[in-house]
């Protein structure tokens, strides 16, 4: 009989076991979630945990999404959130997501012009205060900044750091100019410039992948998100119109869970902000399954929608069903060329 040490890897954590091997067993061992074992008699192989080496991220993390109704008012709009952030902080929440035009709501075209402002700016420091008093990060998503010329603005989420530090910011890509069927036409690059680029980064959460509302739409840049940016979880801030929402919001959010793998995570502003404009809401958390695991009971409250992050969960999904490998026939550039 031989104690031999055998260390069990994933991407969270690293376990070492001491292991009572019988001189007739042959082993092997795999760097897989469970150690993989070829044995003549399995029964006789004893596994006692030795010591745990934690790497810098936990195996599961809570987070918190915001279901609001934002108004014409920065004030008003700042303690709903300042109240929620302390609620988030006191429910053991690392980071609290905040859905699109969290800190201003325009009751008219252009009205969102008028109070944009860079983001050394009073309204973005007040949010990076609250960050660094409450000790937790924020998802400021779709925060009006001031764009290349005064009659533009930037639709832009901003990620701070229980620092109140800003780690990251993504300027919306894809503007909403729709006209939704039966009810408003909407013109967001009338008064919006676009973004160019795919925002990653880390966090207490996970590695993020940025994203604004819009954006949903268009899947391809969730695929590079998870494929080129190694997400792990995948930001929707929005304000989806209640026609929209109804037909497509749960739908399109499972959708791109599944197919990257990821966490999605989807603070939703809710229900009527004026005489024009009426959100949705229905803030969601769903898991890598597809499964929702976090929601208001009352889709257009404003309130908290909770629930830890596994990342045991994205590795076991992500080992069993392991699409990042499919690789073959792939084109130089890392998408599948097309067969006929």
């Amino acid at each position: 009989m031989r104690t031999w040490q055998v260390r069990q890897r994933n991407s969270t954590a690293r376990a070492i076991y001491k292991v009572d091997i019988p001189a007739e067993v042959e082993m092997a061992v795999g760097l897989a979630t469970n150690i993989a074992c070829r044995v003549l008699r399995p029964s006789s192989i004893q596994f006692r945990p030795f010591v745990c080496e934690h790497s810098s991220m936990a195996n599961t993390v809570r987070v918190a999404a915001v279901q609001m109704t934002s108004v014409n008012d920065l004030s008003a709009n700042f303690n709903t959130c300042s109240r929620l952030v302390k609620e988030a902080a006191a429910a053991g929440a690392k980071m609290i997501c905040f859905p699109e035009t969290f800190s201003y709501m325009g009751a008219r075209d252009g009205d969102a012009l008028k109070i944009a402002e860079n983001l050394d700016g009073p309204i973005m420091q007040g949010y990076c205060a609250l960050a660094r008093e409450s000790s937790i990060w924020l998802s400021l998503g779709g925060f009006q900044e001031k764009a290349s010329d005064d009659s533009h603005l930037f639709n832009t989420h901003v990620i701070v750091d229980d620092s109140g530090n800003i780690r990251s910011t993504y300027r919306k890509i894809h503007l909403f100019d729709v006209d939704v069927p039966g009810g408003m036409v909407y013109k967001e690059s009338k008064f919006t410039e676009a973004g160019r680029d795919i925002v990653a980064t880390e966090s207490p959460i996970g590695r993020l992948g940025v994203t604004v509302c819009y954006d949903l739409r268009f899947p391809e840049l969730y695929q590079q998100l998870r494929f080129r940016h190694n997400a792990q979880v995948i930001l929707v801030p929005s304000a989806f119109t209640k026609i929209t929402g109804e037909a497509h919001w749960e739908i399109l959010l499972r959708a791109r869970a599944i197919e990257t793998q990821c966490y999605v995570i989807a603070a939703a502003q809710a229900g009527r902000h004026n005489d024009k404009r009426e959100s949705y809401g229905d803030t969601l958390i769903i898991d890598p399954w597809g499964k929702v695991v976090g929601r208001l009971a009352d889709r257009l409250s404003t309130g908290l929608a909770i629930a830890d992050i596994d990342f045991s969960l994205i590795d076991s999904v992500r080992t069993r069903m392991p699409i990042s490998e499919v690789n073959d026939d792939n084109s130089s550039d890392g998408w599948p060329r097309a067969r006929f």
